[in-house]
């Protein structure tokens, strides 16, 4: 998927004003991914999406993965955004539905396995959810 295809698709689904704010969005979200998967499995991602948006994956990504939940994850987005709770899940669903459908079916199982099942729903499969 080409970066203005992503970012109509993460501003329609967030209903955002511009590009500009979809990618904002975009960034602070894929940065609270990166740190929650493994670098590989960020490098991975990345190599499937357009600048500058891969760049938000790699930025300061480790080999090991931080181990946090649903509701930290949230968090780290809102502080992020300077957005309230519901706003950054509102975020996260628009951007990481959007990156389920950018990348490969199987690069998108490759990262459902990094994470618990509660982080489905955000990618839009909450019937992978247990």
């Amino acid at each position: 998927m080409k970066r203005d295809a992503f970012l109509a698709r993460v501003r329609e689904r967030g209903e955002y004003h511009d590009h500009a704010e979809a990618l904002r969005i975009s960034e602070a979200v894929l940065g609270v991914l990166s740190s929650r998967i493994t670098g590989g499995e960020a490098k991975d991602l990345a190599s499937q999406l357009p600048a500058p948006l891969d760049a938000a994956l790699l930025k300061g990504t480790t080999e090991a993965a931080e181990s946090f939940g649903v509701n930290e994850f949230l968090r780290r987005v809102a502080e992020l955004t300077g957005a309230r709770p519901r706003t950054a899940e509102w975020d996260a669903g628009a951007v990481l539905s959007t990156l389920a459908e950018a990348v490969s079916g199987g690069e998108f199982n490759q990262l459902l396995t990094q994470l618990p099942s509660g982080y489905a729903a955000m990618f839009g499969e909450p019937e992978l959810s247990g």
